[in-house]
């Protein structure tokens, strides 16, 4: 299961920090080991070459009898020296072969008045030391390589005198990589004051921000009221920032002349029906004054439904933090429609009690009146909380059950205001449950019956213990 965490931008971003720095300290570490190797590699045929010029000298100043002395004195584990007829190097096959014989020259004071040949080339296959090393200094070598050798290994013929050739052989591994002390604390040092900024940075520039500007966008989804965001953080955040402050101005002017629209439209309309009442009550005939009591009744019941509607039922009631099932039960305490309730009282969630109470009186009243017994059940799901309203009636068409969130849609055709009322139940009901961040829908149920399953989202504020 993916963990929240991982898809916030602040993880991403100190991910992607350590993972430049590690990247960084890698290519560092390779370019200096690279260079390193190359001095080393330098440093030791140089050092080679220089050996090999010295013994050439005093193998041409001594007396026959003592070649093979100095020879022995010469020899080391890493460097062997030989004295014959034949040069082992034909001839100078590499590169760097120019650069240790004009060293070697230069140590002779040769004026390329004898042959020196150089032979260098790369052991690519895995290798033992030298084959004339102890078995003891062997495999202190091999533990001081970590056990690869990887290694060069040069050849070199001199001519001296007496026709015979100074022939010397030697190798040299490249050191392994190493990882020094120093090293690994400054990267972590690095790191470490790197993140402090980054976090610095992310806290207070830039996710704080976004943050507060989610919480804000969220309270004003749910119709609460927002103060102005504060414009702080990068310049792209502060537009951000700007243009929701703008928006929710414009939003909050607007519901507000809407309202004060309704208000006067609801007065105005309330004083012709009045009079047209009184004068239906002047009428002489009394079927006839009955049924225009009757028309003018019901068209003022319709038009307090229409306004009430239209305002959202929201008004200006402020949300509270409440235990989902004790709000319920107490809903269940206060209705006249009897109705089964089941869930769990172990969690709570940020509403407007009775914003929400009349939106769930309304579905269970609609549930109880074309459904008969009815069984009411919630419970929390992971950042949400779930009611269902269930009855044993004859359900709803599937063509129908989208259309009676319609205003004034009634599946009861007849004018009867007992039997079918205005049509807007369902539309309150929906109304109420999105200004809430949430969503209801309807949906047969296969053992007969409706179902209306209510899903509201959680309060940030609100704590949760649920499934």
């Amino acid at each position: 299961m993916t963990l929240p965490v991982l898809g916030t931008l602040r993880f991403q971003l100190v991910l992607l920090t350590v993972a430049a720095l590690a990247a960084a300290q890698m290519i560092s570490l390779w370019l200096f080991a690279d260079e390193r190797s190359l001095a080393v590699r330098a440093a030791l045929g140089f050092e080679a070459a220089g050996r090999a010029a010295n013994v050439a000298r005093l193998i041409e100043e001594a007396p026959d009898e003592l070649h093979p002395s100095i020879l022995r004195a010469a020899n080391s584990p890493l460097v062997r020296f030989d004295l014959s007829e034949v040069a082992n190097v034909e001839q100078t096959n590499h590169s760097d072969g120019g650069l240790v014989e004009s060293h070697i020259r230069t140590l002779l004071n040769d004026n390329f008045s004898r042959d020196i040949r150089v032979e260098l080339h790369e052991i690519e296959e895995q290798i033992l030391p030298l084959p004339y090393l102890s078995q003891e200094m062997a495999d202190l070598h091999l533990a001081m390589m970590q056990g690869g050798l990887s290694a060069l290994e040069m050849n070199l013929s001199i001519a001296v005198k007496g026709s015979r050739w100074l022939n010397v052989g030697t190798r040299f591994e490249r050191p392994p990589i190493q990882w020094p002390l120093y090293s690994m604390l400054t990267f972590a040092l690095s790191a470490a004051a790197i993140l402090i900024v980054v976090f610095w940075f992310l806290l207070t520039r830039l996710t704080g921000p976004l943050r507060r500007l989610v919480g804000a966008a969220d309270r004003l989804g749910r119709g609460e009221d927002v103060a102005a965001l504060p414009m702080i953080g990068p310049a792209e955040v502060r537009d951000l920032t700007s243009t929701f402050n703008r928006m929710q101005d414009r939003l909050t002017r607007f519901v507000a002349d809407r309202t004060r629209l309704l208000a006067a439209l609801g007065h105005d309309i309330r004083s012709p029906l009045t009079a047209m009442r009184v004068r239906a009550e002047m009428v002489d005939d009394d079927e006839t004054r009955e049924s225009l009591v009757a028309s003018v009744e019901e068209m003022q019941s319709m038009v307090e439904a229409t306004l009430t509607f239209a305002r959202g039922l929201a008004g200006s009631e402020e949300p509270e933090v409440l235990n989902v099932g004790d709000f319920l039960e107490e809903l269940k305490s206060d209705m006249v429609v009897p109705f089964q309730l089941e869930g769990e009282n172990s969690y709570e969630a940020r509403i407007r009690p009775k914003a929400l109470r009349r939106a769930l009186r309304n579905v269970i009243e609609n549930a109880h009146r074309y459904g008969g017994a009815t069984l009411v059940a919630h419970r929390a799901r992971r950042d949400e909380f779930v009611i269902s309203v269930e009855d044993e009636g004859p359900g709803i068409p599937a063509p129908e059950l989208e259309r009676v969130f319609d205003p004034f849609f009634r599946l009861e055709k007849s004018r009867s205001l007992e039997t079918g009322g205005h049509g807007l139940g369902l539309s309150i009901a929906r109304t109420i449950i999105r200004a809430h961040g949430g969503e209801i829908s309807l949906s047969n149920r296969g053992e007969g019956g409706l179902r209306a399953t209510i899903v509201i989202p959680f309060a940030d504020s609100q704590s949760l213990k649920g499934d």
